[in-house]
């Protein structure tokens, strides 16, 4: 993440971390970013970064990064948000996970549309292209939640 956002600052974009007071100390907190904000705990760490997010890409990462992004998808699913979902596939990360979420599919426990609306590719520029052309799947969503059959 240090990498991403010193690459950010570097190209004059705007950088705002959201951290927790555990991880605010010198060895953890990015200090040269445009804001760093403290969450009180790390559901208020997530709340806040969905309010200023416009859409959520993970790059590879362990559980923290897997809760996130699920959470994201998840929210998604359920009409909590409209923003696009996506995965930066370095190296071929993701493959695995590609791979269960099609097994989801497959078995009937995500609709083919929320699926399709996780966009995932090894080319950044593409990945950005693909998430700036997402249209929210709002039939899926009112099926998903038994509204509409």
């Amino acid at each position: 993440m240090g990498a991403v956002a010193n690459g950010t600052m570097q190209a004059g974009g705007e950088v705002i971390g959201v951290i927790i007071p555990s991880m605010n100390t010198p060895a953890l907190a990015h200090t040269g970013l445009t804001r760093l904000e403290v969450a009180p705990d790390m559901h208020g760490r997530k709340a806040r970064m969905h309010e200023l997010a416009e859409g959520y890409i993970a790059l590879p990462g362990g559980y923290g990064t897997w809760d996130e992004l699920f959470e994201a998808i998840t929210w998604a699913q359920t009409g909590a948000h409209e923003k696009p979902v996506g995965m930066l596939n370095v190296r071929e990360y993701y493959n695995p996970l590609l791979a269960a979420m099609d097994h989801a599919v497959a078995e009937g426990f995500v609709y083919p549309e929320h699926r399709t609306a996780v966009f995932c590719d090894t080319d950044p520029l593409k990945l950005l292209g693909d998430m700036e052309k997402y249209k929210h799947p709002h039939d899926a969503v009112k099926r998903w939640l038994k509204e509409d059959q």
